[in-house]
């Protein structure tokens, strides 16, 4: 056959066009494989980068439906794990078709960050009553500072999930398997966290993760919906712009006491849970813990207050894990103040404030938010109006009130 010029010209372009489409199959298989299940490193601890505090759900349940829930990453990492629970749960939970991918907002996700988890290699776990899972390492670029959407197919109906029962922003679900859409047709929203407990990551450069231990104003009550808004999210932003690599978990929960169980178990009951048992934690923020306790206080509560901190700290520091002890923040004005709620919130903070408490550092709430005037009532400027919770403005002020430097690097 006898070449002419426009032959080899067509040729040319025939296989430049297919050099082309060569690389871009290989970036699309390069991208893809970002997403594939991964062996987890050896070298390189797992680290909490988000967590809730799991309560039982009392006959919240669901119908074969796919859950879409939007967690806000603490840090970031290479390689990814999600824990399920189903603590409170009376029958075997079975969960399917879980992805991971970019929430976008409303619901909505991008569809080329879908990445597929598995348990045990298989597309599905059940969890027995009572028990957690988690996932198969994910190889997944996995930012600080994110929004990464949580999908997941019940196939079978759920009479009761095992839920954190205020999520502070929408989550979503819809009518059978749609895991992997973009959008999900017919979506409906819930507002708590149900059965899904925590994301891990692997990240060669985290230093380890705090824990705020708290009730309503650890979990964010008021603060603005759908806004993360709460301490614990503006101290993750603090630690990332300081340029420290530390997961920040929150474990309030709305109603929470210290000593009682009630509205989810105490922190004394469910400190090895929330706190020791997750992964990396290197530090713990007891919070507003004890806020709760003092309604219907009697001349007692203050020091059964303290005793209760004294073996929260004695158990964190048989765990290896730092005890950073907040001061209870002022509450007068509120409904259920009273003289001796008072006088056992002036026994705990004093103690707290006591050199050779335990603690390993103090972050003084009280101070940071107190009317100077009137010190046994928020400050107007951060009181959200019910005179026990922050508006975001408080918020900020109690983030502002812990000192980065009661992070002390493990180098330094």
């Amino acid at each position: 056959m006898k070449w002419t010029g426009s032959s080899k010209l067509l040729v040319a372009t025939v296989v430049a066009l297919l050099a082309v489409a060569a690389v871009v199959w290989v970036r699309r298989d390069s991208s893809a494989a970002e997403h594939e299940t991964a062996s987890a490193d050896p070298n390189t601890p797992w680290t909490a980068t988000w967590a809730t505090a799991m309560q039982d759900g009392k006959g919240a349940g669901f119908q074969r439906e796919t859950l879409r829930q939007v967690v806000h990453t603490s840090i970031g990492g290479d390689t990814v794990r999600v824990r399920l629970s189903n603590e409170f749960g009376r029958a075997p939970l079975t969960v399917g078709a879980v992805y991971l991918a970019k929430h976008l907002g409303t619901g909505t996700v991008d569809p080329a960050t879908n990445a597929h988890v598995t348990f045990g290699g298989a597309d599905s776990v059940t969890v027995k009553a009572g028990g957690t899972a988690v996932s198969d390492p994910v190889a997944y670029r996995l930012p600080a500072g994110g929004e990464l959407a949580v999908s997941a197919y019940l196939p079978q109906p759920v009479a009761s999930a095992t839920q954190h029962g205020s999520a502070n922003r929408d989550n979503y679900m819809a009518s059978g398997n749609q895991s992997t859409k973009a959008s999900l047709p017919g979506v409906r929203s819930f507002y708590n966290y149900s059965f899904l407990a925590g994301v891990d990551v692997q990240n060669g450069g985290a230093e380890g993760a705090v824990v705020a231990l708290g009730a309503s104003i650890t979990d964010g009550y008021d603060s603005t919906w759908n806004g993360n808004r709460s301490w614990h999210d503006l101290l993750a932003r603090r630690l990332n712009g300081a340029g420290r690599t530390v997961g920040v978990l929150n474990a309030g929960i709305s109603g929470n006491s210290l000593l009682q169980d009630g509205v989810g178990r105490s922190a004394l009951n469910r400190l090895q849970r929330d706190v020791l048992a997750q992964p990396g934690v290197t530090w713990v923020i007891l919070a507003d813990l004890g806020v709760n306790d003092l309604g219907g206080a009697d001349e007692s509560t203050g020091g059964r207050l303290v005793a209760g901190l004294r073996q929260l700290i004695q158990r964190s520091h048989g765990a290896k894990v730092k005890v950073l002890c907040g001061t209870l923040p002022p509450y007068a004005g509120a409904e259920g103040w009273s003289r001796a709620g008072e006088a056992g919130r002036k026994t705990f903070n004093t103690f707290v404030r006591t050199r050779g408490n335990g603690c390993d550092g103090v972050v003084d709430f009280d101070a940071a938010v107190r009317d100077r005037a009137d010190p046994d009532r928020w400050n107007a400027r951060y009181d959200q109006g019910d005179h026990m919770h922050p508006n975001n403005a408080g918020m900020e002020a109690l983030a502002g009130a812990v000192d980065l430097g009661l992070f002390a690097r493990a180098d330094g």
